[in-house]
């Protein structure tokens, strides 16, 4: 029998991938990630995605949260929280830990769970611990959902700045000298801890830079001038994080280098110049994401400096196995040497953020720069790769 005259049944347009973006987290960087979210959310192109957007509290409950990027904001020199945008108190979003199913599904007290339909990529934009750090990437490999950014391993290292500066090493990278106290040092004896601080000192001089180790957006990081400032600085440093990292002053320039993975392999922005701040000892969070202090874009290097300076950003993303996209953080000394402080692998990516403001001197606006890292996440399977 022809088939030809018999009513065809429309066919179901395609569904659209669904993007879930999720912020906030547990780390002391809580508030601008929120504020990130808000202008990922807002450039989104939602002609091309769905978008799920999910909160992590302080104290780690995910939350689904209204769409409304317009309240992710710094106010009164405030930044936002995830408690604020909250549908609910209460209510949890669970994301699946079986590979075969992709359902996210919301629950509250009392209540049958909601499904919110399954998930095509997640974009994180957590910054620090419990999020840029290899943990948040690894619960996804588990789930087997596909996410923007590195993975497990160049995620943990990115975060970890001690063994950060030992891949670049490694892979013959220049890194300025350091010491590590790690929390068993000082626990054990914290007098043989300081005093290795004060030797670094008496080798390399003041001031000195006290970090933690495993945080970013210069959050707990004190530029210490002589040892009346040392035992202040490595209590902030400590409330942060138990292990430390005191690094000696670099004089010289500092330089960013934005790096994206394009469908040929990862490519390096225009870099960028952060001038000294006016009003702050250095380019501390306050300097970043309150204040605003401009950044030089694009930096007024020479060719061959802007050359290197891009060629070595791209040689720290391979060497830390990075993948999706990379701010390098160099020293231009006065030798004339690029010196690499450190990579953030899931950077700030505000308006106002270095590496979006890299790539729109290069060439691409900030809409097309999350829907290229959106693209680089789907491409890449989950899993050994």
């Amino acid at each position: 029998m022809s088939t030809e005259n018999l009513p065809q049944s429309p066919e179901q347009p395609p569904r659209k991938p669904r993007v879930a973006v999720v912020f906030g987290g547990r780390s002391s960087e809580h508030g601008i990630s929120v504020v990130t979210a808000g202008a990922v959310l807002r450039a989104i192109d939602r002609t091309k995605y769905d978008v799920l957007p999910i909160g992590i509290t302080r104290d780690g409950r995910w939350a689904l949260t209204a769409d409304e990027p317009e309240r992710m904001a710094i106010t009164d020199r405030r930044t936002p929280t995830v408690e604020e945008l909250a549908e609910s108190q209460e209510g949890g979003v669970v994301l699946p830990v079986d590979p075969a199913n992709r359902e996210v599904v919301y629950s509250e007290p009392g209540s049958v769970p909601k499904a919110l339909g399954e998930v095509d990529v997640v974009f994180p934009v957590l910054h620090g611990p419990y999020g840029e750090d290899g943990t948040l990437q690894g619960l996804l490999e588990l789930s087997g959902v596909p996410y923007v950014g590195s993975g497990v391993l160049a995620s943990a290292v990115g975060q970890d700045k001690e063994y950060m500066k030992r891949v670049f090493t490694s892979f013959g990278l220049r890194v300025g000298p350091y010491v590590v106290i790690r929390p068993r040092e000082w626990q054990l004896d914290e007098s043989a801890a300081r005093k290795k601080i004060i030797d670094f000192a008496g080798e390399h001089g003041w001031p000195l830079f006290v970090k933690p180790a495993r945080a970013g957006s210069s959050i707990g990081i004190t530029k210490v001038d002589d040892l009346a400032g040392l035992d202040e600085a490595i209590a902030e440093a400590q409330s942060h994080d138990p292990k430390i990292l005191v690094e000696a002053a670099l004089r010289g320039r500092e330089i960013e280098c934005g790096v994206l993975e394009f469908e040929d392999g990862p490519r390096a922005s225009v870099p960028a110049e952060i001038p000294p701040p006016e009003t702050h000892a250095y380019y501390d969070f306050e300097a970043k994401y309150i204040d605003s202090t401009p950044g030089i874009v694009p930096a007024p290097l020479t060719e061959e400096e802007t050359a290197e300076v891009r060629r070595l950003a791209v040689d720290a993303f391979e060497a830390a196995s990075c993948e999706g996209l990379v701010r390098a953080d160099f020293f231009l000394t006065e030798d004339g040497h690029f010196v690499i402080n450190e990579i953030n692998t899931l950077p700030g990516f505000t308006p106002i953020s270095m590496y979006p403001a890299m790539w729109q001197a290069s060439g691409i606006a900030y809409p097309e720069l999350v829907d290229r890292l959106i693209q680089a996440a789907l491409r890449r399977p989950t899993g050994l790769r």
